[in-house]
């Protein structure tokens, strides 16, 4: 059916391919293994709650700190698999299909991020989890930040992957939005009227319309919070960086050589940095202390020679 081509125009803008499950031998994961769970789709470690009305299902996997991972547009628990199977070794790994997405419930009304922010927060409050360690990527991200922003207390740290603060040129390269219109003028008015077809549209729609939240907001931010992007991202290098400044206790990474997708391309990679980032205590560094500091001694070692 034609929305299955809309949901996988959502994951090729936002995550992976559309229901992936970790059911399969991936190159770049840390064990090379192939594992046997299909996660967003495994009864044994799946449940559900009521909150605003809308039955939500989520997974929790591993034990330790709670570590909450939010999916992008369109896609589930699933596409965090590689994600799912590194930090569950040592975290308590939540993961949610967002509403209206997944195996979570539809809603009537508009689907929107502050909404899905606050479902996250209720998960924790179901689970008596936090303050949490949060990772979204891409829409996961819009939530994360939001979650600092209406949910302090529920934050542990946060690690935001490619996320945008509006749906305009400034935020996302023009070709992507162009690319993505297409598409979804295309979908035949058949398709539309179904529940599968309407459901794409909702959540898809939704990217164009928002987010709208002012830089000024990131500052209300606490938690240390590591932006993160790759340098041919979808989302402009200059709005990371309007991210980035705008909070208080921030560090950035770029990653060179990849895409939008390197949560999925190079797991390795992503992984790894984002653990460090949770693991390590967070200082913040003055830009001329800290470079003087380091410049001293780095002077005092050579001139000892």
């Amino acid at each position: 059916m034609f929305w299955k081509t809309i949901c996988a125009l959502a994951a090729v803008l936002w995550l992976g391919a559309c229901g992936f499950a970790q059911a399969q031998a991936d190159p770049n994961h840390p064990s090379g293994a192939k594992s046997s769970v299909r996660y967003g789709s495994n009864p044994a470690a799946g449940s559900t709650f009521l909150h605003d009305g809308v039955k939500l299902y989520y997974e929790t996997y591993g034990k330790g700190e709670p570590l909450l991972l939010i999916h992008g547009n369109g896609e589930s628990i699933a596409t965090f698999g590689a994600q799912i199977d590194y930090f569950r070794t040592h975290y308590q790994v939540i993961a949610m299909d967002s509403r209206d997405q997944g195996r979570s419930a539809d809603t009537p009304d508009k689907i929107t991020y502050e909404k899905m922010a606050d479902d996250q927060a209720a998960l924790l409050d179901h689970l008596h989890r936090g303050p949490a360690y949060v990772l979204g990527w891409s829409d996961g991200g819009i939530e994360a930040l939001l979650l600092g922003i209406r949910h302090p207390e529920k934050v542990k740290k946060i690690a935001a992957m490619a996320a945008n603060l509006n749906p305009g040129d400034d935020a996302v390269y023009p070709e992507i939005w162009g690319w993505a219109k297409s598409k979804l003028d295309s979908i035949p008015a058949e398709e539309r009227a179904t529940p599968e077809g309407k459901r794409a549209l909702k959540v898809t729609g939704m990217m164009f319309e928002e987010p709208h939240i002012s830089p000024k907001a990131l500052e209300e931010i606490t938690a240390p919070t590591l932006v993160l992007a790759s340098d041919h991202d979808v989302i402009r290098d200059e709005h990371t960086l309007l991210i980035y400044h705008h909070l208080r206790n921030s560090q950035l990474c770029i990653f060179p050589d990849a895409t939008h997708m390197i949560p999925y391309d190079d797991p390795v990679r992503f992984n790894t940095t984002v653990d460090r980032f949770f693991r390590t205590p967070f200082v913040k560094k003055d830009r001329l202390q800290d470079f003087v500091k380091s410049f001293d001694k780095l002077d005092a070692e050579v001139h000892s020679q």
